[in-house]
């Protein structure tokens, strides 16, 4: 074999391994290059990145509910409030012996029967790792207790809280509201109430009044605790360094007066109605109470089954809020409207009808509480003379005194920033055509009864006060203003409203008679101020609850049992020579206006005017002795004795 031959094959097979070896050097140097450029992108350049992910998989952060917004009264007193909660949570995992856990636990804190099967039932339906509240405002000995034997209780933590706090729950509660736990429709998918803090064991949420009009406000925004978690997601360290601070909520300061409010609670005691205060130059109402009451921090807790059904099953209702939900005809306080919408129809006050108690018109006998005699306009509307006003609202017609009630805030929805009012009726003309197809003639007997404010007239306690405030002001149509201030945002008031389109001559004939029911009229023995030289100006009103029945007519006021009695109103303003306050009281089933109404009316009236430091130094320095009341309020009717209260 030719040896050149061997050489040349040996040759070209080392080269070939050469230039193979020289392949893959290269590759796997590039490999190394690229892995080395990798390390140095992820231990240098992205390390921060990386720490942080790395972090996250070690901390995670739970949100915190931010203080509630401080609710206030005009003068800064705090009506809703927040204090501290110690509370027992417990958030489970896949090895968590619920069972065995509340069965410790009922050994240190007070857990019935009824409440433990309740939990079980809420710690199944709640998502895994998501605390439940096993037990809220706990004693600190409770508290101390659960902390001391925490390592035996896997799960559980004790922690301190906030839970809102009413300091004068019944005086406030139909105003104010309450919150109270979040339920399943509360949370939705999107907006507002999308938010995950809802689904924070120790959150609360308005439910009524104030709380539920002012919600978003008052909630603020929710800060997050960093904590250190174990591969099961279980909490082992709190990092406060990292905790992000909550914002709190924006104060609401109302134009409620504390003392006033806290006096019609005083002054109501058992007795069931409703009482609202209006400042009548600016609007403010000072006052708006109804009554019954009920304690809304029980609200807060959650009421149990036996309580709730207690209030909602008493026949004076205390759930209900009788100022702005519950209607009630106006009885004679409506007789002012009357009167004021004759005298811009031309009616002349000089007018004279005889009462002799009953009146026989359209086939039937009309009544009044006793024989008046010969009255004019004044004097019908000092005595609350129901026979002449009859006889005048025939002459004025309905389209005529309903558009005059409108006027005056009947009928409407006031714009007080709070849920829940009804409207209640000033029916007109169209009213029936609408309302009664199949009898849509508005018959000339219906006219009497809205001339006494009965028939299908109905108004709230807030619409009345509106009216006397509006008589009082003479001026303009004042709205009625609940919230003063939004955090720092003042709201717009109420005094910022259109002038009323009566003549001011008429208004003063109407403030004058009603001036004249407690210097001489029906309210003469019930509505003195007793102030030295501030008088009160006010309407007594008598309305039926229920029609009678033949015969009993003249049964009505405080007779028989209390649902068939009839409602009592007093509608009023102060000072007569200077309106500053007005105001309606209602008690419900109470009889007449003079009776229950009237004294109620007084007592808070004093309160604001004792308050006021303009009207307090007019009373402890009486005005110059040339100086008389008008002359209007204090001449009598010739031939007109005291009338019974109405």
């Amino acid at each position: 074999m030719d040896s050149s031959i061997f050489l040349d094959e040996v040759n070209e097979r080392q080269s070939l391994f050469q230039r193979r070896a020289f392949v893959l050097g290269a590759l796997s140097g590039l490999g190394l290059v690229a892995l080395g450029a990798r390390l140095t992108q992820l231990q240098v350049i992205e390390s921060g990145r990386y720490r942080l992910l790395s972090e996250h998989n070690e901390f995670e952060f739970q949100l915190s509910p931010p203080p509630r917004g401080l609710i206030l009264d005009r003068e800064g007193v705090v009506l809703a409030s927040n204090r501290p909660d110690f509370r027992l949570l417990l958030a489970r995992d896949e090895t968590t012996d619920v069972d065995a856990i509340l069965a410790r636990l009922a050994q240190l804190v007070s857990l019935d029967e009824a409440h433990l099967n309740r939990l079980k039932e809420e710690i199944a339906d709640a998502p895994r790792k998501a605390p439940v509240a096993i037990v809220e405002d706990m004693t600190w000995e409770e508290f101390s207790r659960v902390n001391v034997r925490a390592p035996e209780l896997p799960g559980v933590t004790a922690d301190m809280g906030e839970v809102r706090v009413y300091p004068f729950s019944g005086a406030f509660a139909h105003v104010i509201g309450y919150v109270a736990k979040v339920s399943g429709k509360d949370v939705t998918k999107t907006g507002p109430n999308a938010d995950p803090i809802l689904l924070n064991p120790g959150f609360r949420i308005g439910k009524q009044g104030v709380e539920k009009a002012f919600d978003l406000p008052l909630r603020g925004k929710a800060g997050a605790r960093k904590v250190e978690v174990d591969v099961k997601g279980r909490v082992v360290r709190q990092d406060p360094g990292g905790d992000i601070p909550a914002t709190p909520g924006a104060p609401i300061r109302l134009t409620l007066d504390a003392d006033i409010q806290n006096r019609a609670m005083e002054v109501f005691g058992e007795d069931s109605g409703a009482a609202v205060m209006m400042d009548c130059r600016s609007g403010d109402v000072l006052c708006m109470f109804s009554a019954p009451s009920f304690d809304a921090n029980r609200f807060v807790k959650g009421l149990t089954g036996p309580e709730y059904r207690a209030l909602s099953g008493y026949d004076r209702k205390p759930l209900f809020n009788k100022a702005l939900t519950a209607t009630y005809p106006p009885g004679s306080t409506f007789k002012t409207l009357v009167a004021l919408a004759g005298l811009e129809r031309g009616y002349d006050p000089a007018t004279v009808h005889v009462c002799n108690h009953h009146w026989y018109w359209g086939g039937r006998s009309w009544g009044c509480d006793k024989s008046h005699g010969a009255l004019d306009l004044r004097g019908a509307i000092a005595q609350s003379c129901d026979i002449y006003f009859y006889q005048a609202a025939l002459a004025i017609g309905p389209d005529a005194i309903a558009a005059t009630a409108r006027k005056f805030g009947l009928g409407e929805i006031h714009d007080i920033g709070i849920p829940g009012q009804k409207p209640g009726l000033i029916p007109d003309i169209a009213y029936k055509r609408r309302a009664f197809p199949r009898d849509p003639v508005w018959h000339p007997g219906e006219t009497p009864s809205m001339g006494i404010g009965q028939g299908y007239v109905s108004v709230n306690a807030l619409q009345l006060c509106v009216q006397a405030s509006r008589l009082a002001n003479g001026a303009t149509a004042v709205r009625p203003r609940l919230i003063h201030a939004i955090g720092d945002v003042e709201q717009p008031s109420g005094a910022a409203a259109p002038p009323l389109p009566f003549a001011r001559e008429h208004l003063d004939f109407v403030r004058s008679a009603m001036a004249a029911v407690v210097e001489y009229g029906t309210a003469a023995q019930a509505a003195k101020l007793n102030l030295g030289p501030i008088k009160l100006a006010g309407k007594t009103g008598t309305a039926q609850s229920h029609s009678y029945t033949a015969g009993a007519a003249g049964q009505h006021g405080a007779r028989g049992a209390w649902a068939t009695r009839d409602h009592a109103w007093f509608i009023c303003f102060a000072p007569y020579d200077d309106p500053r306050y007005a105001m309606s009281v209602l008690v419900e089933h109470g009889g007449f206006g003079a009776d229950a109404a009237a004294p109620k009316a007084v007592e808070l009236m004093r309160v604001a005017l004792l308050k006021d430091p303009q009207v307090r130094a007019r009373i402890v320095q009486p005005p110059p002795a040339d100086s008389a009341p008008p002359a209007a309020a204090d001449a009598p009717v010739p031939g007109v004795t005291p009338a019974t209260p109405t």
